[in-house]
């Protein structure tokens, strides 16, 4: 080979490497990397993509726990278990505590009760905090309601003070938050795609690599596969089932866990499963629980004043009935009924 070819050679080869390095840094960047976990009571999955992806993900997971922390009742050092062994004196919580308390107590204004987080005392009743289901007697339960009431929670700025024998539940709101709290993580971390399944809760972060949207599938109440995909971007996908959390008692009976907070007992309507998607994982999550109390017609007259929101309702004839915004974003294995904001 002559000296004149050997130099082209290597100049070609110049050219070629960094070609060749970008093109294998890009494949690295489109591989997707997945993180599990079980936290909240729940088994997540977080998957992302990106050439720090890995790292983040892992700072996700750590974030979810040191929420866990805060939030859970079965912690002792958590500030919900403070609350409860405070016996109706006041106590400091952190910054995420009493923000997410306040989300969750706008909300249970707005829904006038339907979401209502001093329910714990009426779930523990149940067996729905520790997994010893029981079905509580009338003269319980009559005992009880009387501590569940939203309103009565004192909170200025990071101070709470609850009555006493009063608890507060953040199962209906917390993987909600921990979505927030997560998908802003990652967005500082620089990731642009990523999907999370934190137990019902779905958050997708951007698009997928190649632009187009992520696939929510939503659980069918009956079982099998899900009876409707989602296409979903920059939003979250939360659901409320009375399919996700049962028992069967010695009367034959079966109970759920979304119980309605005027009652105690489980929630008695057509509704199986509601879903609601929007920007904001918190709201997403509450009004899931606070629209299966409320029923559909109450539902849909806060749809008509809250545009960011779309929801899908199932019932227990497996029909479905969804909000207009999700009519071109929605693909159905069952009959589905599309509601415009004006019509219930």
């Amino acid at each position: 080979m002559t000296k004149q070819l050997m130099c082209r050679c290597r100049f070609w080869l110049c050219l070629l490497l960094p070609l060749l390095m970008s093109g294998c840094q890009t494949a690295m960047a489109e591989q997707a990397v997945q993180r599990e976990l079980f936290a909240m009571d729940t088994y997540m999955t977080m998957k992302a993509y990106g050439k720090d992806a890995l790292q983040a993900l892992n700072e996700a997971a750590t974030e979810i726990q040191r929420l866990e922390g805060l939030f859970s009742v079965t912690i002792p050092e958590s500030d919900l278990s403070r609350l409860l062994q405070a016996n109706g004196q006041a106590v400091t919580v952190s910054a995420d505590t009493a923000d997410l308390l306040q989300m969750a107590l706008a909300v249970a204004k707005e829904s006038g009760g339907a979401l209502d987080i001093t329910i714990y005392p009426v779930l523990k009743a149940w067996g729905f905090t520790g997994g010893a289901y029981q079905v509580p007697s009338e003269e319980t339960l009559q005992a009880l309601l009387p501590l569940v009431d939203y309103r009565a929670v004192q909170i200025k700025n990071q101070t709470v003070t609850l009555p006493k024998g009063a608890a507060l539940d953040f199962g209906a709101v917390a993987k909600g938050y921990a979505a927030d709290r997560v998908s802003s993580l990652l967005r500082r971390k620089g990731i642009t795609s990523a999907l999370l399944n934190l137990g019902g809760s779905v958050r997708a972060v951007g698009t997928k690599p190649d632009g187009s949207r992520w696939q929510v599938g939503i659980a069918n109440p009956q079982g099998g596969d899900p009876i409707a995909v989602i296409e979903a971007e920059d939003c979250t996908v939360i659901t409320s089932g009375s399919y996700e959390r049962y028992f069967t008692a010695e009367d034959g009976k079966r109970y759920h866990h979304i119980l309605d907070p005027k009652t105690g007992c489980p929630v008695q309507n057509s509704l199986t499963s509601v879903t609601v998607i929007g920007k904001s994982g918190t709201l997403c999550d509450a009004l899931s629980t606070a629209f299966f109390v409320m029923g559909m017609e109450r539902g849909m007259e806060y749809c008509r004043q809250h545009s960011e929101i779309e929801v899908l309702w199932i019932d227990e004839d497996n029909h479905l009935y969804i909000t207009e915004g999700l009519a071109d974003v929605i693909t159905t294995q069952a009959p589905c009924t599309v509601l415009s904001r004006g019509e219930a």
